[in-house]
């Protein structure tokens, strides 16, 4: 009822040509923009969960609901990503740029570049040669251990068995000579969550065969907005956590990660047409191909998959002087099949997204002047 109340509070406001003055959600959903309303008209279905902090540490959050089971796709890769830096720091032998490489897998890499192409292009194979180092169990450990406790990664992405307990031998080299061999690990079963909505649709695909019930995602991937969000705050200002909340990696490698965070996929030496500015960055600048001004610093993680789309952001105007942090996640799947790869991204959620950035980032803006 609170959520309705809400809404249509926003609503009445926005008929009145009002504008809210206090709340950033408020504001931005007020906005009578047809990317945002065409949304509000359909909000059950899409299942959006925003949250703003700004410079202040005030927070606001609009339909937030831990217990609300939504997809996060390539969001997990946030997480991992500082886990392994995290881990790298812990072992001796080695360091973050120390060439490695997975039983099995030809690439020697190191973790800093497989870090880099999490967040410059959301490269899946990077995302797993490092899960496969830190370890499921390990991941939610030490997640957990940070008060990070509503997280559960289980699973590979876009592997053939995403769902294998045992993690690869993962090998370290230093002038063609192995340096440390971490062996492979044996990780617990996967257990489904006792979440709501764990069950979506009405249908899903597999092999071509269209199962006709709804498709069950409880032994998947989960990390709430409010999991998303917090990450971000503690490797944006770790000096406002204490030491057993945050992430512990070295000064050059935190250095190192804002700026993969924050630079383009083509200022990383990414140069393939396909990776635009805003190709993985919703917030602002998703709905175009434009370049985003240097004034503008974006630090996020996206994800993408079965019509979910979410992103967590640090967004810094350096011409405007504001700063806030936004997350948030929105489903698109009108015919409520998944695997049908029919989802509507690119004509309501990216849009969705990209006015929602672009409106809290004009409230923060208006404050300032």
């Amino acid at each position: 009822m609170k959520r309705l109340l809400c809404l249509f509070a926003i609503v009445c406001v926005s008929c009145r040509g009002e504008r809210p003055t206090s709340d950033p959600i408020a504001y931005a959903l007020s906005s009578d923009s047809e990317k945002i309303q065409l949304v509000l008209k359909n909000l059950k279905s899409h299942e959006i969960q925003i949250m703003v902090t700004d410079s202040k540490g005030n927070d606001f959050s609009f339909q937030v609901n831990d217990q609300m089971y939504f997809y996060p796709a390539s969001s997990v890769k946030f997480p991992v990503a500082l886990l392994a830096l995290e881990k790298a720091q812990e072992i001796p032998e080695i360091d973050s740029n120390t060439l490695f490489s997975v039983h099995g897998d030809s690439v020697k890499t190191t973790i800093r570049k497989e870090v880099q192409k999490i967040f410059a292009i959301s490269d899946n194979e990077a995302y797993n040669r490092l899960f496969e180092f830190v370890g499921k169990d390990e991941i939610n450990t030490r997640l957990h251990s940070k008060g990070l406790n509503l997280v559960r990664i289980s699973h590979r992405l876009d592997s053939n068995n995403p769902y294998s307990a045992q993690n690869k031998v993962v090998t370290f080299f230093k002038n063609n000579r192995i340096i440390y061999q971490q062996e492979s690990i044996q990780n617990s079963s996967v257990q489904p969550l006792a979440l709501l909505n764990v069950t979506k649709g009405k249908g899903f695909y597999r092999n071509d065969s269209l199962i006709q019930h709804p498709m069950d995602f409880s032994r998947k991937n989960y990390v709430p907005i409010t999991t998303l969000h917090e990450v971000m705050k503690r490797i944006q200002f770790p000096e406002k956590f204490s030491q057993e909340k945050i992430f512990n990696i070295s000064q050059s490698d935190r250095q190192f990660l804002l700026k993969v965070m924050q630079e383009t996929p083509q200022q990383q030496g990414f140069n393939n047409l396909e990776y635009y500015d805003s190709y993985v960055k919703f917030f602002l600048f998703g709905d175009t191909q434009e370049a985003i001004p240097s004034y503008l610093k974006i630090y996020n993680k996206v994800g993408y998959a079965y019509g979910y789309l979410t992103d967590c952001a640090y967004v810094v105007d350096e011409k405007n002087n504001s700063s806030f942090f936004i997350t948030a996640t929105i489903h698109v799947n009108e015919n409520q099949l998944f695997n049908d790869d029919t989802y509507e991204y690119d004509e309501i959620g990216i849009p969705f997204l990209a006015e929602l950035g672009r409106q809290v980032h004009q409230f923060y803006v208006s404050k300032n002047n």
